[in-house]
């Protein structure tokens, strides 16, 4: 039989074992969070491959319009960051593909993003768009 205070250490050692959700609850991640100084996947980011997770930044203006992508952003950019070849992916940019065509939001605005993130290179079909690492069935909002 289960006790109230079995419980709350199950809870805890839960929370201990998955890190992405202790860092869920204090709010979105940043997308600095996703990569180790050298470039690759943090350990953060590899627990949450294929987990829905909130990441806050900025909407680089979208490539095209209606679109179902734009690129999420540490830091406020007036020009798309994802004109690159996986070789040269900015280790500080986020891929977003929305549910639905984007509305575009000022590049300065910040706004969480919600999504199932995904890891490993990735062309886009239909725009030839390369991405090391995003979040599909995205929504986001301010």
């Amino acid at each position: 039989m289960l006790h109230r205070r079995h419980m709350l250490a199950l809870a805890g050692s839960a929370a201990l074992a998955a890190p992405g959700l202790v860092n869920a609850q204090k709010g979105p991640i940043k997308v600095r969070d996703l990569y180790n100084k050298n470039g690759t996947m943090s350990d953060l980011a590899l627990s949450l491959e294929g987990e829905r997770a909130t990441f806050e930044g900025f909407m680089a203006p979208p490539l095209k319009a209606d679109a179902r992508f734009f690129v999420l952003t540490k830091r406020p950019m007036a020009v798309c960051p994802f004109c690159e070849t996986s070789a040269e992916w900015p280790d500080d940019i986020l891929a977003i593909y929305t549910k639905r065509t984007v509305d575009r939001i000022p590049f300065n605005v910040g706004i969480d993003n919600r999504g199932v993130l995904e890891i490993g290179e990735y062309k886009d079909p239909d725009t030839g768009f390369v991405s090391m690492v995003r979040l599909t069935d995205a929504t986001y909002g301010r």
